[in-house]
């Protein structure tokens, strides 16, 4: 890296020559994959901008000049050239640098992203604000990974467009999420960018042209020759905004060119690049689904590190295996994702049932109110999606499903405390922001052979529309692919009887709990625990059972304690004439950052140490 570390910040980097602006692109890839490989990351995304990267810091003032980068799977090379080079081996660990961009960390991150569609809404902010203040500073949103696709990200195209805000948004067009793109946009867009009569003409006419006026000229000549060969209008230049492209987004001096060129133009504009996801790793190029987020790997390679508890199932795939067992026996069972079915493992169902599982693209909201729209038809719709990306599609929960009464079965993957990812992944509010709403049922596995009941179970008559609530990751090595049992609405399971104090446990938390209410049996405290299973409707009887037997209530939970189980059982037993007193073990009212799972269940005090620590303080305050 003869080059890049001695590149502190976008200034060291305007210092370059053309040849060394090269360079640094190639030290980039070099780093990126050198760290990713033994610190898993977002990679193929990041290796997909190196060149856009260098353009914009070059081109740009930054941080005077804005970058708002959508999602923050693409900014790797961003961190590394604003000041965070040597921090980036510790990127996504505990106590390091965030894996996406972040308000806090540096003043290079405009605006803190993780989840899609967000970076043209925040830009069009800035611009208006930049204009209020008298500033002339630029405003750059960067957008891509299927982004495009969500709801939000058109609404502020539609705003910034009728506002003529001098904004420019980069859409970074690499024909893929994590899985690959859907829908009628991406069609649009992919006409646009294979084109081989439009593609060929304009390659051909940039090479010949030096002037960068003549090439100014050239991108609206091209852009009359698109609507020619087409045959339709720019559905960006409906939205008010000046379309240009689609060029090569790995073209280095044509990056340079086209954004030096458009930095002089003023209003909405929006420049379509085409990158290659994984750019300069191949095993990244030849498979970018997996590569997304690869994990560990050999460098040379390209073999990904197995981890050692890949003999456990993965709790998405007792999900993916699941629904296709079900929807054999059951016709009128489909499932939805919006964009990760390989990440929930839908996929399994979209190769054996094609015509019942739908992608619908990074569209939370759509994906909830159109399996609301199946569930009034009287099909049985499984919606799969993220916990935290279920926090953008709350109200249509409300309104489409539980208003109405549509059973649709909501399965969260990603519950709880998810690791790496951080603040803007963890599923920590879930249970407490679906427990306030009518005709919901809300439930969370302890093991994968729960999991797979509760999926049997919902589908019977007595259940409406059901939450089913699970973590990242493996589960206990149980087997479960046997029968299946039915589990009541609302009944828990006392996993140990006991004494003085109880532990009630709800989801995967409940696994270090029984650990620890183990070890403190065999110092001579008989701890009770219960496995609540379900947040709503809740198990009177097996608090009546606690209250009874306990002077001490521990409540364990991988979510908030606010507003979740720990509340929940605070009102219950306030309602009652008990002077029981309740524990609260969760999440803090506070945001937690990035770390493993254990690190973080350790820094929130309920792993299995903390949970014995505490049984054994109360133990010794009530004796």
């Amino acid at each position: 890296m003869e080059i890049l570390n001695n590149i502190n910040s976008p200034e060291d980097l305007k210092k370059l020559n053309n040849s060394e602006l090269h360079q640094v692109c190639n030290e980039l890839r070099e780093y990126i994959i050198e760290c990713c490989a033994n610190n898993p990351g977002h990679f193929a995304s990041s290796l997909g901008t190196v060149e856009l990267t260098v353009a914009l810091h070059y081109i740009y003032n930054t941080p005077e000049d804005k970058l708002v980068w959508d999602v923050g799977h693409q900014a790797y090379a961003h961190k590394i050239l604003t000041g965070r080079r040597e921090e980036f081996i510790n990127n996504r660990k505990f106590k390091g640098i965030s894996g996406f961009p972040k308000i806090s960390e540096s003043k290079y991150d405009a605006f803190g992203v993780g989840h899609s569609s967000t970076s043209i809404s925040a830009a069009l902010g800035m611009s208006v604000a930049s204009n209020l203040s008298g500033k002339e500073n630029k405003i750059i949103a960067i957008i891509g990974d299927g982004s495009m696709t969500g709801g939000l990200a058109f609404e502020g195209l539609n705003n910034a467009g009728a506002m003529k805000s001098d904004i420019l948004v980069i859409l970074n067009d690499n024909g893929i999420s994590i899985d690959p793109n859907v829908g009628a946009l991406h069609n649009y867009l992919l006409k646009i960018s294979t084109s081989r009569t439009y593609n060929q003409v304009k390659n051909r006419t940039w090479e010949m042209i030096g002037s960068k006026w003549l090439r100014m000229l050239l991108q609206k000549f091209m852009f009359s020759t698109k609507m020619a060969i087409f045959k339709s209008g720019s559905i960006f230049e409906s939205l008010g905004f000046r379309y240009f492209g689609a060029i090569d987004g790995n073209n280095l001096d044509q990056l340079l060119t086209t954004l030096a060129n458009l930095k002089e133009i003023k209003g909405p504009k929006l420049l379509h690049i085409v990158t290659t996801k994984g750019k300069g790793y191949k095993p990244a190029e030849d498979n970018q689904v997996e590569w997304h987020a690869p994990g560990t790997f050999d460098i040379f390679t390209g073999i990904r590190k197995k981890n050692k508890t890949e003999k456990r199932s993965r709790y998405q795939d007792v999900f993916g295996e699941t629904i296709v067992r079900l929807a054999k026996e059951n016709l009128k069972i489909v499932g939805i994702t919006p964009a990760m079915p390989s990440g929930c493992s839908l996929n399994i169902m979209m190769h054996e049932m094609p015509d019942r599982a739908f992608d619908v693209g990074i569209a939370e909201q759509h994906a909830v109110t159109f399996s609301a729209g199946l569930a009034s038809q009287g099909l049985l719709p499984f919606c799969n999606i993220y916990s935290s990306f279920m926090q953008r599609a709350y109200d249509s929960v409300i309104h489409d499903v539980a208003l109405q009464n549509l059973k649709v079965i909501f399965c969260l993957d990603r519950g709880g405390l998810v690791g790496e990812d951080g603040a803007t992944h963890h599923g920590a509010f879930d249970l407490s922001y679906f427990r306030c709403v009518p005709n919901l049922t809300i439930c969370a596995p302890m093991n994968e052979v729960d999991l797979k009941d509760m999926m049997y179970s919902v589908t019977l008559p007595e259940y409406g529309p059901t939450v089913i609530r699970y973590p990242r990751g493996y589960g206990e090595g149980l087997e479960w692919r046997g029968d299946f049992n039915k589990i009541e609405p609302g009944r828990a399971r006392i996993v140990v009887d006991g004494k003085g104090i109880a532990l009630l446990t709800i989801g995967t938390a409940g696994n270090n709990a029984a650990r620890a209410a183990e070890r403190a049996r065999e110092m001579g405290i008989p701890v009770l625990h219960y496995d609540m299973r379900f947040l709503k409707p809740i198990d009177e009887s097996a608090l009546d059972d606690a209250i009874a037997k306990c002077s001490n209530i521990i409540t364990v939970e991988d979510g908030t304690i606010l507003g979740g189980l720990h509340s929940a059982v605070c009102e219950y037993v306030a309602a009652g004439s008990s002077n029981v007193q309740v524990t609260a073990m969760g999440v803090p009212d506070r945001f937690i950052e990035q770390g493993s799972v254990p690190e973080l269940q350790q820094e929130c005090n309920f792993d299995e140490e903390s949970i014995l620590k505490t049984i054994i303080n109360v133990s010794k305050r009530t004796s």
